[in-house]
């Protein structure tokens, strides 16, 4: 593969850990699989996958202003906050930031930095807090998942030259 179908190869992965239901879960096989350096296609879309968490905070702030407004949402979404936020209120307590990063470090769908950054403004956690806490999650998920899609590759080499 020349450079420039690397490189066109590289920015998809770094697009696919920009989407909110791949993020870097998708980015780092898809940057693997064409040959990129595992520490390279690890740090790029990590860093990818960081750089939406100011953006969502941004959109949801923004979004929420907007949809007050609207007199169906200004009525139940501020007392469906408040409610879960009480139920919730002990085990955000308890887990707080920790319990944020392990969130995010799960390499699930609806486990990665678009639902931590949701989780932490819906229940009002200090802004700069929560992004450590993701960005650790995200770091730890981005580990999970090279090391699997490495492990599989060998695995699967292994298999198709015993054949």
């Amino acid at each position: 593969m020349d450079g420039r179908s690397k490189f066109l190869s590289l920015t998809r992965a770094i697009l696919l850990s920009l989407l909110p239901v791949a993020e870097l879960r998708g980015g780092i096989p898809a940057a693997l699989l064409i040959g990129t350096n595992p520490l390279l296609a690890y740090a790029v879309c990590v860093i990818a996958n960081l750089a939406v968490v100011p953006l969502v905070y941004i959109f949801l702030g923004y979004i929420h202003h907007h949809l007050m407004a609207v007199s169906i949402y200004k009525q139940t979404f501020p007392r469906f906050m408040e409610k879960t936020r009480k139920r919730l209120h002990h085990k955000i307590e308890r887990w707080g930031y920790f319990g944020l990063t392990l969130f995010v470090a799960i390499p699930l769908p609806v486990t990665g930095a678009y639902t931590g950054t949701l989780g932490a403004w819906f229940f009002g956690m200090n802004k700069l807090k929560s992004f450590l806490a993701i960005a650790l999650g995200v770091s730890i998920a981005g580990l999970i998942v090279t090391a699997m899609v490495l492990i599989g590759n060998r695995t699967y080499s292994i298999f198709l030259t015993s054949l």
